[in-house]
């Protein structure tokens, strides 16, 4: 049997390697065209994303207003708040956003990505800024404005981010319970003045058909998350995986005491800005004179569930908690309808300020974001 030379070795790879691109180039647009969705879904989809939030924004606003005279509630704005609290409650807001783009810097480090601090900043900002317009869009682009930047693999930074964002669903559900325990008798007294929603809801959460459509539920779900070969499933499947991996960064990754020390700062500080925020109008710092802390605690948590809800920024699902919050603590002089609307004004003053805030945030966010890419072609 004949020996080949090391010139027929070189002419046969280069022929298998020209085949091989061939397949490649020849499957590529295939795969392509098999994944690529309608036109009309896609738009659907898009639509979906923007009008939804939009709709539960809009919704909850004309339910909130309804009973409120839109001109008295900006009487008292004008009246009755005072502007340097809340100038105050703004300053200390940017704060935690900056906390929480360090503490990312940590997750992203124990991955094996370094990122400058500035960079993670200005993905928070423009987390905030892009959710007012895409609610929960802003996790994906910060997620993406990283990768790109550091040239590093996105499912890795998108899964460090989803382990961010578990963290802080933690922390407000151990907020919650500990809230609970805190303010429980003011939050009894408030369901009981409704006799029959308070025992329709103490009948619900003690009905063993509830936990049971709840067990079926969950094991529907895990029955069709593992046995469906279907896209929907495989998307559940690589979400909970990157969940997952996010999760496990925490747990192994270096400074976790610098991170726990920062998560504390971080909702430290957002509950801080709402104390300082009841000090702006008289009725609030009336209700805090007597209800001490408990009551911004509790309007905190309320507000801080009510970010779960998509919406545009918060806007409508804030003020309608807010409202709620302290409507467990109004004072028994202030008519009822009074009371609405100083409630209601309160509310509207601290998302309107932030919402601008965070707009002003994001466009010198994106302005600093183009000027760094100019910087690096022309040092390249």
């Amino acid at each position: 049997m004949a020996k080949m030379g090391s010139n027929d070795i070189k002419k046969v790879q280069t022929t298998s390697q020209a085949t091989d691109s061939g397949k490649a180039q020849a499957t590529g647009p295939e795969k392509k065209a098999a994944h690529k969705q309608p036109r009309w879904r896609r738009l659907l989809s898009g639509l979906g994303k923007v009008l939804i939030p939009l709709t539960v924004s809009v919704g909850l606003c004309v339910v909130m207003f309804r009973d409120i005279d839109f001109g008295e509630m900006m009487n008292v704005i004008k009246t009755q708040c005072d502007f340097h609290w809340i100038a105050l409650m703004l300053a200390i807001s940017i704060l935690p956003m900056v906390l929480r783009g360090l503490r990312w810097g940590i997750q992203l480090r124990g991955l094996g990505i370094k990122v400058p601090a500035g960079a993670l900043i200005l993905s928070i900002f423009g987390t905030y800024a892009v959710n007012l317009v895409f609610p929960r869009l802003g996790e994906v682009w910060r997620s993406g404005y990283i990768s790109l930047r550091q040239k590093a693999p996105f499912s890795e930074v998108f899964g460090s981010m989803i382990g961010d964002r578990f963290a802080d669903l933690l922390t407000v559900g151990l907020l919650t319970v500990m809230t609970f325990f805190i303010a429980r008798g003011p939050i009894v007294d408030f369901v009981r003045t409704y006799p029959q929603a308070y025992e329709a809801i103490l009948k619900a959460l003690t009905s063993p058909w509830l936990w049971g459509s709840v067990a079926a539920v969950c094991l529907a779900f895990w029955l069709f998350v593992t046995r469906s070969k279907s896209r929907i499933a495989a998307k559940i499947k690589s979400f909970v995986k990157g969940l997952w991996e996010g999760f496990v960064v925490l747990v192994k990754m270096p400074d976790k005491g610098k991170w726990l020390l920062l998560t504390v700062l971080i909702w430290g500080c957002y509950f801080y800005q709402l104390v300082v925020a009841f000090n702006a109008f008289p009725m609030t710092r009336e209700i805090m004179a007597q209800a001490g802390l408990t009551a911004p605690l509790v309007c905190f948590i309320l507000t801080s569930i009510s970010m779960g809800i998509p919406s545009n920024g918060g806007i409508g699902p804030y003020q309608t908690t807010m409202l709620f919050g302290l409507a467990l603590f109004a004072p028994a002089e202030i008519p009822t309808q009074e009371f609405r609307t100083i409630g209601a004004a309160f509310g509207n003053v601290i998302i309107a300020t932030q919402t601008a805030l965070m707009i002003v945030l994001g466009l010198s966010t994106f302005v600093m974001i183009a000027w760094d890419r100019t910087r690096k072609k022309k040092l390249a």
